[in-house]
């Protein structure tokens, strides 16, 4: 059965503390002062791409908060770490232009990314396959931001 306020309230977390990210990272004057790759997709994709990882994020909490596991404190506690160090990206990328960081940044995202879906899946599989989409834009981040810092 689901918990229904439960869902919502584990879906708005990663939703609004993304939302602050990009007030606080200043993103939309931060993606336009800068030499972008040609493979840079256009600015829209990302509020679109990050609100339905976002909203992945979510349920696959709400998954596992409501899991008898002895084991989901432990992938919870993954999972925040990896969400603030997520929502800290914005702010170095864009306010501070530190590019180089950013990178190396995302590289330990991307491994916290990689525990955490370990521990989903011995918790639950649907949670942790919810979380693939996320890990694959985490790596295209990553090329991206080694490139950005390249360029700038």
């Amino acid at each position: 059965m689901i918990k229904w306020k439960n869902l919502i309230f584990n879906i708005l977390i990663p939703n609004v503390l993304g939302f602050l990210g990009s007030l606080i990272g200043n993103v939309q004057n931060g993606f336009d002062g800068i030499i972008k790759p040609s493979f840079t997709p256009p600015a829209i994709v990302f509020p679109i791409a990050w609100t339905i990882l976002y909203i992945l994020m979510g349920v696959s909490s709400y998954i596992i908060s409501e899991s008898g596991n002895e084991g989901k404190n432990k992938a919870l506690l993954i999972y925040g770490i990896q969400l603030l160090l997520n929502v800290s990206w914005t702010y170095f990328f864009f306010n501070l232009n530190w590019f180089f960081f950013s990178f190396i940044l995302v590289m330990v995202i991307i491994i916290l990314v990689i525990l955490m879906i370990r521990n989903y899946y011995s918790i639950n599989r649907l949670a942790a396959y919810l979380q693939i989409p996320y890990l694959i834009w985490l790596v295209f981040a990553a090329i991206l931001s080694y490139n950005v810092y390249l360029l700038n």
